[in-house]
């Protein structure tokens, strides 16, 4: 109530990527086709996992947990950015703008701890091996997946606490495609010099622990890959190339956009876009290419599809077929 007594914007104006009704067009056409194929890529590697048997290890069952939250997060502002593409003016209403920004933040802190879980998974695999059933067990794993989820739900719902008592009574332009918490906190009617310092608090804080978290995983498996013998270290430094890359990919982004939260440069609007389409979209691409296993399980989960999709073709031809014949011999 507070906030609806001293807010007299009921919603923000969103810039998006370009003025331009051209790149608009072109915007429109290209972001449809990369959602597409975050969805469906990320949708294939999570039914693969699913109906694959020989993938029901721990390391494939964090893989399709990343592969939800990217899907999500893919899916936060880029259907909406899409359809503000073919429209003059972009509004969003208040509650939908702290949506974002909650799921945003939600799915981002979420994605970090689960890399940190992937990394603890790799480190019990390669220098454990032994012993990696036993440890990384169900019940450690739902340990882990929970905790990924509550980290990113508490970081959320600390920074956007303090959202719901800011006055917004005048500007209401965000210069985004979608409402990013530090663009939005500037149009504030108030100083928010101290909330601005909390968020970068918050977030760097999150940010840093977890790369130094899987920094020093990564440093100690890969010094105990160099001891072992070389057809494994080659398979083992193929999967954790793989994890270092989507590592390097989700941080980069957020670390630079947090290290200058309040700063009015484009790369900003470039890095935003990153980080919530593309990230998700080279996920599963870094994953399959890179896996041997989970290229040929989605091989032969494609072509048990395309078997099933033929036989009920046929199924279906074969029954509007016989049901013209048979109404034809009761006609005459």
């Amino acid at each position: 109530m507070e906030r609806v007594n001293h807010s007299v914007v009921s919603e923000f104006i969103l810039l998006g990527l370009s003025k331009s009704q051209n790149l608009q067009i072109l915007f429109f056409l290209g972001f449809s086709v990369v959602y597409a194929g975050i969805v469906l890529g990320n949708l294939l590697i999570l039914l693969t996992v699913t109906f694959d048997s020989r993938l029901h290890t721990p390391m494939y069952f964090l893989l399709i947990n990343l592969s939800c939250i990217d899907m999500i997060l893919a899916s936060f502002a880029t259907p909406k950015m899409i359809v503000d593409f073919l429209r003059k003016r972009k509004t969003i209403s208040w509650w939908g703008c702290y949506s974002q920004m909650f799921f945003m933040h939600l799915l981002g802190g979420s994605e970090m701890m689960l890399l940190v879980a992937m990394a603890i998974d790799r480190y019990v695999a390669i220098c454990k091996p032994l012993h990696y059933m036993s440890i990384m067990n169900p019940r450690v794993l739902g340990g882990l997946l929970l905790s990924s989820y509550t980290v990113g739900f508490v970081h959320s719902s600390s920074q956007m606490a303090f959202m719901l008592n800011l006055p917004f009574c005048g500007p209401n332009v965000v210069d985004s495609f979608f409402c990013d918490l530090p663009l939005v906190i500037k149009l504030a009617c108030k100083d928010t010099y101290m909330l601005q310092l909390l968020v970068i608090a918050d977030s760097g804080l999150l940010s840093l622990v977890c790369f130094l978290l899987l920094l020093v995983s990564y440093t100690v498996i890969i010094h105990s890959v160099r001891h072992r013998a070389a057809s494994g270290s080659a398979k083992a430094f193929s999967t954790l190339s793989a994890h270092i890359t989507v590592v390097t990919l989700f941080f980069a982004p957020c670390v630079f956009i947090y290290v200058w939260p309040f700063s009015r440069y484009s790369v900003d609007k470039i890095l935003s876009v990153f980080y919530t389409i593309f990230t998700p979209l080279l996920n599963p691409i870094i994953y399959t290419l890179r896996n041997q296993e989970v290229k040929a399980a989605i091989k032969k989960f494609l072509l048990l599809f395309l078997s099933f999709y033929l036989n009920s073709s046929q199924l279906t031809y074969s029954i509007i077929l016989n049901s013209s014949v048979q109404y034809s011999d009761s006609t005459f």
